[in-house]
């Protein structure tokens, strides 16, 4: 690469870094799986830049490789959650959100399915359009409206359940 894309692709990196690690820490449930997803997507962007940059969109390409190492379709390293018996338990929230309920959140989201919890993060959490939600995942805006719905009704039903506990 020549100097002029190593430094676009910076500016491209240094501008995505912070939501890729708060879609990563939506995704895990630890900052630190967080921060090697958004590396490992980062690299992998890196890799192909001028081609990223002919197919149109870089950021539907980014969001689109974090979710895939993060579900395990990716080929090559992929990022890895802890297995134990529980339900997984967030380690830290990001730094600059501890004061909130970000990981009670982070804990109803892990109970989610895979493709219900990448809908509502990047709908919700990312502030994105049910189209660009489609464009990352690859599927239709119904989709996408469908799962945001079943995944509301259980995140509901969720609730529901430990306020009956309390």
């Amino acid at each position: 690469m020549d100097s002029r894309t190593e430094a676009e692709f910076a500016e491209f990196m240094r501008g995505r870094w912070s939501a890729l690690v708060r879609l990563g820490y939506g995704l895990t449930g630890d900052e630190r799986l967080a921060e090697d997803l958004a590396r490992a997507a980062l690299a992998r962007v890196y890799a192909s830049w001028p081609r990223v940059l002919r197919a149109g969109d870089p950021d539907v390409y980014l969001r689109r490789i974090v979710l895939n190492v993060s579900l395990g379709k990716a080929s090559g390293r992929r990022v890895r959650k802890r297995r134990t018996g529980s339900e997984p338990e967030p380690e830290t929230a990001p730094a600059a959100r501890v004061d909130d309920d970000r990981p009670a959140l982070v804990t109803a989201l892990m109970r989610l399915p895979a493709g219900q919890r990448s809908v509502v993060l990047l709908r919700y959490w990312m502030d994105m359009t049910e189209a660009q939600v489609a464009a990352v995942l690859g599927c239709s805006v119904g989709n996408v409206r469908s799962q945001a719905s079943r995944a509301l009704a259980s995140l509901r039903v969720g609730e529901d359940a430990a306020e009956e506990l309390s």
